[in-house]
């Protein structure tokens, strides 16, 4: 007994003792195991395509994402994700001179809009020329 009336550790009886024959590892501990992959992996050989362009402007509180996955806003901290797959076509226009306006047109014919403010001429200016190359690549053929 040690000085506080229990027993040392190490001694005869005491701890858990070896683990079984067998078992090299106790039960949740090993080798180091690979990280797990995430998504799906394609086939040997085959190439995932290159990811295309993006489009992304952003204010102060709304932002318009534009990428390979679909369309997204961001207004006032509450974003909508529209993929491809459900937009009928995409709308853009310059509005009050000073901002983006951009809409979403789903093929039941409601749509969604979202407003970012450029800071200048000269950015609202390049996000329109991004916007239109993003978007011809994504909604050629519609």
């Amino acid at each position: 007994m040690d000085q506080y009336g229990g027993h040392q550790h190490g001694g005869p009886g005491q701890g858990f003792g070896p683990p079984p024959a067998g078992h090299g590892y106790g039960y949740g501990y090993g080798p180091p195991q690979p990280p797990p992959t995430y998504g799906v992996q394609p086939p040997y050989g085959v190439q995932p395509p290159p990811p295309g362009p993006d489009f992304l402007a952003v204010d102060r509180r709304n932002a318009v994402v534009v990428d390979q996955d679909g369309v997204s806003f961001e207004i006032n901290g509450h974003s909508a994700d529209f993929p491809w797959h459900g937009i009928l076509t995409v709308r853009y226009k310059v509005d009050r001179g000073t901002a983006l306006m951009v809409a979403v047109i789903v093929p039941d014919g409601r749509f969604f809009e979202c407003r970012v403010d450029a800071r200048s001429a000269v950015k609202l200016n390049e996000w329109m020329r991004q916007l239109a190359h993003v978007l011809g690549v994504y909604l050629a053929g519609r």
